[in-house]
C-alpha cells in the first residue's frame, strides 16, 4: 500500500543520514524547521521527490487563536524568501484549489491576501511612498471541475504573456499524520503537482513545464483513510492492507480535522502575510497588512 504524503520529511527515504539527502534542523523556540536538499537521482528515487530544496516547519498552531502569528510569519517569510531566485522581475503567485472545497480552499484564500503591486508603476507608486515594492501578479485559477481548464495551462498562458522571474503556487496538502494537519508548512523549489496528495493526476507545474522557477507552498489539512490507518496499526503489510482495504472498499476517503474551517482560514492569512513580507522585505509588514485589509 502507498501511503499518500505531500510532506519529504514524512518519507522514509528522508531519514538522518541517508546519501545523497542533506538535512537539518533548527529550532525557533517551539517551531523546528527541517530543511532537506535532494542532490542525486538515486536519492530522488529513494524519497519519491525531485531533486532540489525542501524546507518544512513544524509546531505552529495554525487551526487555534495564537499569540505567536507574527512570529510565525517571520520564520515562514525568512525561509522562502532563502529559496526565491534573487532577481527583479515580476513574480506570478497563484492560488490552487477550489474554493468551494474548504479543506481545499487554502490557495484561493491566500491569494486573496497577496497584495498585487504590478499595476503599481511610475509617479503613482513614487507619489504613495511604495517606490520599494517589489511587482507582483496574483492568480486564483479554480480548478479543472470549474472551469474545464487546467490550472496549469491558464497559469502556462500567464507565464508565456508576463514572463515572471519566478511562480509560487500555494496549494493545501495532504499528510499521513494527523498531528501535522495545520501545524506543519512546506516550502520547495521543485514546484507541484496539484491533487496529487489525493490521488489527481493533473499537469505539474515546475521549472521544465513552465521555463520559471516554480516554489511550492503549503500546508496539510487532510490526511488519506487507509495512510492514517497503517499509521495507527503501526504496519503496513499485506495482513494490514488487507483488513484496510476491506472497510474502505477501494473507496478514496481523506480525513480532515472538524475545525478545517478556521484552519483554512488562519493558514490562508498566515501564508499570505509570509509571501507578503518575503516578497517586500523594504516594506513594513504593518503597512502590509493596512494595504491588503
Amino acid at each position: 500500500m502507498i501511503l499518500r504524503t505531500d510532506l519529504a520529511i514524512e518519507n522514509d527515504g528522508c531519514a538522518p543520514g541517508m546519501p545523497g539527502i542533506d538535512r537539518e534542523e533548527q529550532l525557533f523556540g517551539k517551531v523546528r524547521v527541517t530543511r532537506v536538499t535532494v542532490s542525486d537521482d538515486s536519492a530522488a528515487a529513494a524519497l519519491g521527490k525531485p531533486k532540489g530544496r525542501y524546507i518544512t516547519a513544524e509546531g505552529m498552531a495554525l487551526s487555534r487563536t495564537v499569540n505567536d502569528e507574527k512570529k510565525y510569519i517571520e520564520i515562514i517569510s525568512a525561509e522562502l524568501r532563502s529559496i526565491l531566485p534573487d532577481t527583479d522581475g515580476t513574480v506570478l503567485v497563484a492560488g490552487l484549489g477550489n474554493r468551494d472545497i474548504t479543506p481545499d480552499a487554502l490557495g484561493p484564500r491566500c491569494a486573496e491576501r497577496v497584495l498585487a503591486t504590478r499595476h503599481i508603476t511610475g509617479e503613482l507608486k513614487n507619489c504613495a511612498g511604495l517606490a520599494a515594492l517589489k511587482s507582483v501578479a496574483v492568480l486564483a485559477p479554480g480548478v479543472l471541475g470549474q472551469t474545464g481548464i487546467e490550472a496549469a495551462e491558464l497559469i502556462a498562458a500567464l507565464v508565456d504573456r508576463l514572463h515572471p522571474s519566478a511562480v509560487i503556487a500555494v496549494d493545501a496538502l495532504a499528510s499521513r499524520s494527523l498531528e501535522r494537519l495545520g501545524t506543519t508548512v512546506q516550502i520547495g523549489n521543485t514546484g507541484i503537482s496539484p491533487g496529487s496528495g489525493i490521488g489527481g493526476r493533473h499537469i505539474t507545474l515546475n521549472a521544465e513545464s513552465l521555463g520559471v522557477p516554480v516554489i511550492a507552498v503549503g500546508v496539510p489539512t487532510v490526511v488519506d483513510a487507509a495512510t492514517l490507518a497503517c499509521d495507527i496499526l503501526g504496519t503496513n503489510d499485506a495482513a494490514a492492507e488487507s483488513r484496510i482495504n476491506s472497510v474502505i472498499q477501494g473507496r478514496d476517503i481523506f480525513v480532515t480535522p472538524k475545525e478545517t474551517d478556521l484552519l483554512t482560514e488562519r493558514a490562508a492569512r498566515i501564508l499570505a502575510m509570509s509571501i507578503n513580507c518575503a516578497l517586500q522585505p523594504g516594506t513594513d509588514p504593518d503597512i502590509l497588512s493596512a494595504l491588503i485589509s
